[in-house]
C-alpha cells in the first residue's frame, strides 16, 4: 500500500464562488486523477471587508450547505483532505500577528475549525503570519496569544490548526510549537516554501517538525522557468518522501500550482511523478 494519498488544493483550479465553480473544480480534480481535495473556506481578501465571496465561508455555508458539499465531493469519488482558512489583515499576510482587527480573524478561524470538524475533515491550514525568531519581538506575544486562542477552539471541536511552513525557518517554527504546547496545533508541510532557506532545509525541516506534520502541500519550484510542477524543480522528492515516511507521516500530499499556467497538465504530471516515486521507495 502506498504510504501517502495524493490530493489537490482546489484553489489551484480557480475560485470557489458558487456551486457551479465547485462542480467544475471537482470534475477537473477527478480528471487529474487524485483521491481528494483540500477546500478553500474563507472569502477572498483581507478582513475586515474581504473581496470575492467564497461559497464555503462559514458565515455563508451553514449546516445544510456543509452537508451538501460533503455529498457533492463524495459523488465525484473524492475525499476532503482538509480546509484552508488563509486570512490576512489589510496590512499583513496571515494577520494573526497584527493587533488591528485580530479578534475578527481569530473568530473566523475558529468558525472554520468548527466547520471542518462538522464535515469530517478536521484539518485547517494557513500561514498565520511571520513568527519572530526572537521571543522578545513585540509581535511574538501577539501571534502566540492569537494561536493559543485558535488552539483552544480546535481542541474544543476535535480539529487541528496547521501552520504552513515557509515564512520562517523550520527551527523557528519548531521552537514556537514547543512554546505553544498545544496538541491541536500541527504543521502543513510545504517543501517548496522552504527552498528559500536552501534545498537542505526541505529534509532537515521534516526531521525537526515530523511529530507535528498533519497535512502537506506538494509543489515544486524551478527557478529557471517559474514552474511549480512536482518533480520538475529543486525539491529533492525522493529524500523528502523518505523523510516523511521515517517521521511516521502517511497522510495527504495535496498538489498545488498557483502559477495559472497550464495548471491541469502540471497537476497531472505531478501526480504521475509522485505515483511512480511512491512505487519505488
Amino acid at each position: 500500500m502506498a504510504p501517502f494519498r495524493i490530493g489537490v488544493t482546489i484553489w489551484s483550479l480557480g475560485l470557489t464562488r458558487s456551486w457551479s465553480d465547485l462542480e467544475r473544480q471537482l470534475s477537473t480534480a477527478r480528471e487529474v486523477g487524485v483521491e481528494g481535495v483540500q477546500l478553500w473556506a474563507v472569502d477572498y481578501g483581507p478582513l475586515p471587508g474581504g473581496g470575492e465571496p467564497c461559497l464555503l465561508d462559514p458565515d455563508r455555508c451553514g449546516r445544510d450547505c456543509r452537508r451538501r458539499v460533503v455529498e457533492l465531493v463524495e459523488s465525484y469519488g473524492l475525499k476532503i483532505s482538509g480546509l484552508c482558512a488563509q486570512l490576512s489583515s489589510p496590512r499583513r499576510f496571515g494577520g494573526l500577528d497584527d493587533p488591528e482587527g485580530l479578534d475578527l480573524r481569530v473568530e473566523k478561524t475558529c468558525r472554520v475549525l468548527e466547520m471542518a470538524a462538522e464535515m469530517g475533515a478536521p484539518i485547517v491550514t494557513t500561514h498565520p503570519g511571520l513568527i519572530p525568531e526572537d521571543p522578545r519581538d513585540p509581535a511574538y506575544p501577539v501571534i502566540r496569544g492569537a494561536i493559543l486562542r485558535v488552539a483552544k477552539c480546535a481542541e474544543d471541536v476535535g480539529a487541528y490548526f496547521c501552520i504552513e511552513t515557509g515564512m520562517e525557518p523550520a527551527r523557528v517554527l519548531r521552537r514556537f510549537l514547543d512554546d505553544l504546547g498545544s496538541p491541536a496545533v500541527r504543521v502543513n508541510y510545504d517543501p517548496a516554501n522552504l527552498l528559500r532557506f536552501g534545498v537542505e532545509e526541505v529534509v532537515r525541516g521534516v526531521e525537526l517538525l515530523g511529530p507535528w506534520i498533519a497535512h502537506t502541500h506538494a509543489k515544486d519550484h524551478n527557478p529557471r522557468t517559474g514552474s511549480a510542477t512536482v518533480g520538475e524543480g529543486l525539491v529533492p522528492w525522493r529524500e523528502y518522501l523518505a523523510a516523511l515516511r521515517r517521521a511516521g507521516f502517511s497522510g495527504w500530499l495535496a498538489l498545488e500550482d498557483e502559477t495559472g499556467r497550464n495548471v491541469v497538465e502540471s497537476l497531472k504530471r505531478g501526480r504521475a511523478f509522485l505515483q511512480r516515486l511512491m512505487a519505488e521507495i
